[in-house]
């Protein structure tokens, strides 16, 4: 049997990349002589306090909550190799081959790591016909990309936001500038930090949200892909076809590059 399961791995190019990019935003505010510009409380209120209230009027509250969940799914992300996934489901396709679908009983406990698998062979084990395996799979595999995408839309929602809580700050801190026109001293602090408002909240959605959403989105696409390998090996093998088949099958989802020759 292929060696290895689906593994939780700790995404460095998601925390690097967030620390690389705020460490040239602050370096470029150090090195312009004037750090302390940039620091204003009210408008960090108005852009994280309004984004968190206008992201959560647009879903569930448990949906919102759990936002933090999905934070960490970016950070601490799941995943395995298809090519490996698809070398073992044909391993085990030529064990049910040569020794009927039952020989696969004592295989599954050591698949429990691989869980959309396991319930998959655990259905063919069972005797459950092969289209209802499929239907079962498919069903279980679209309501997992459903949550995934829900993770991206509220992460992708709070990027759209943002940037116009930015400009809502802009404009309160205008009204403001414009009441004290009176005193001309006044206005040059007064536009900057009305102007404020519109860098965090600009920082926030192309620094934090949308790149967020984007590694969620590949994130599930790469699921997608390992669960539609599981799940054409389970039909496949619930069918008693031949693995040769079963490999040309799961070669004509895998990308060029992860494609693999088990009979060759």
């Amino acid at each position: 049997m292929a060696e290895g399961g689906t593994k939780t791995s700790f995404d460095i190019a998601t925390v690097g990349g967030l620390i690389i990019g705020f460490s040239l935003v602050i370096a470029a505010i150090i090195f312009g002589g004037s750090p302390g510009a940039f620091i204003d409380i009210p408008s960090v209120l108005i852009v994280i306090g309004g984004t968190a209230a206008i992201t959560a009027v647009s879903f569930a509250l448990g949906e919102f909550l759990g936002s933090g969940k999905i934070l960490m799914r970016t950070i601490f992300h799941k995943s395995r190799n298809p090519a490996d996934a698809a070398l073992q489901i044909l391993q085990l396709a030529e064990i049910a081959r040569k020794g009927g679908v039952l020989s696969l009983q004592g295989h599954l406990d050591s698949l429990q790591s691989e869980e959309y698998l396991w319930k998959g062979l655990s259905l063919v084990v069972d005797g459950t016909p092969a289209e209802e395996v499929e239907a079962i799979m498919r069903k279980d595999m679209n309501a997992t990309i459903g949550r995934h995408q829900k993770g991206a839309n509220i992460m992708r929602k709070a990027g759209d936001v943002a940037p116009a809580m930015g400009l809502i700050g802009t404009l309160i801190g205008l009204v403001q500038m414009l009441g004290n026109l009176d005193d001309p001293s006044s206005i040059g602090p007064s536009m900057a930090v009305a102007l404020l408002t519109t860098f965090y909240g600009a920082v926030l959605a192309n620094m934090v949200f949308m790149p967020l959403a984007g590694k969620l989105e590949r994130n599930s696409n790469d699921e997608e892909l390992l669960n539609s390998v599981y799940m054409v090996g389970a039909v496949s093998i619930g069918r008693q076809e031949n693995p040769r088949r079963l490999e040309m099958l799961i070669n004509s989802i895998l990308p060029p590059s992860k494609r693999v020759s088990y009979f060759d």
